[in-house]
């Protein structure tokens, strides 16, 4: 059957086609026969307990340069679709936090996938500390004394941003760098958030494991591996896709988050994986789809259109 959909997402014109999950979402479900609308967040709006929002007729075409259409925006019911995609990119702020508030009101009678409220409550850095044991040693804090304690305890650390993405402001700190008062001044003034302090992991050499899951299914993986000369292994920082198996701690892993994503209605979900250790769990935006079916993997976005339309009937 086909469905009416929207995606909620960051401007159209400025992804890279290459490597967007997004878009590899948006050409599946074309191909099925759905009926596709595009939105900016800034474009919903509330009156009283209905949601609108300024859509456009939108189709894609797996071309560079020339990647999509869009038709006249309609002021349009935001229950008056099928299913709806939450997929514009963090930074994870009082914005982001507002649309979910929005789109809870319109789902699940609209799926909203992932589940605005559980996206909300689930910041990919504070909902991987539901799960120590397969974490590396991990603070949340901006109290300096606390982190002073933990980088004698653990040596080699790494502190990033509790909100950040994409590999932004992530810093490695040896237990002897005497950049630590420099940036903890730096990190004080940029965010007003608690930050994220971890034990380095000297496997990242090796690769930070992306892990996609469906529905708490494990889908596919990619293996993204740093620049000799970077720590940070995204893609969007020049880490390398290099295809990869799973180990059986990672296969532990899926086992152990499938039922709480299914729980949390989190149908698409990107984890990170470095030497073993859990260190994100990706609920707003996760990528990784394309790189992985690039590289020889399943079809992921086929997979999750597959549980969004069983849903639906």
């Amino acid at each position: 059957m086909p469905l009416n959909v929207a995606v909620q997402m960051d401007p159209i014109e400025r992804i890279n086609i290459r490597g967007d999950s997004t878009f590899a979402m948006l050409l599946e479900a074309q191909s099925r026969g759905h009926t596709l609308s595009y939105y900016t967040p800034d474009k919903l709006a509330q009156r009283g307990t209905q949601i609108f929002a300024a859509v456009r007729p939108l189709q894609v075409r797996d071309t560079a340069g020339d990647h999509f259409t869009l038709g006249d925006a309609m002021r349009t019911d935001m229950s008056t679709f099928d299913v709806v995609l939450l997929r514009q990119d963090p930074p994870f702020d009082l914005a982001y936090i507002t649309t979910t508030h929005l789109l809870e009101i319109i789902h699940p009678k609209t799926l909203v996938v992932n589940d605005p409220a559980h996206v909300r409550n689930a910041p990919e850095k504070i909902f991987v500390m539901e799960f120590p044991d397969l974490m590396p040693p991990t603070l949340i804090t901006r109290d300096l004394d606390e982190i002073r304690a933990f980088r004698k305890e653990h040596g080699d650390i790494v502190m990033k941003p509790l909100y950040g993405h994409g590999g932004g402001a992530v810093f490695r700190l040896t237990h002897d760098d005497l950049n630590f008062g420099s940036l903890y001044d730096m990190f004080a003034v940029t965010f007003r958030e608690q930050w994220t302090v971890q034990k380095f992991l000297p496997e990242v050499k090796n690769g930070d494991k992306r892990i996609i899951l469906v529905d708490g299914e494990f889908a596919g993986a990619v293996n993204r591996v740093p620049a000799a000369d970077d720590l940070r292994s995204n893609m969007v920082r020049g880490g390398a896709a290099k295809a990869t198996e799973l180990t059986p701690r990672e296969r532990e892993i899926c086992a152990r988050l499938g039922p709480k994503l299914r729980e949390r209605g989190l149908l698409f979900v990107g984890i990170d994986v470095i030497g073993g250790n859990l260190t994100e769990i990706n609920v707003t935006s996760p990528t990784g789809i394309r790189a992985v079916k690039n590289l020889g993997g399943p079809d992921i976005a086929a997979m999750i259109w597959d549980r969004i339309e069983a849903k639906r009937k």
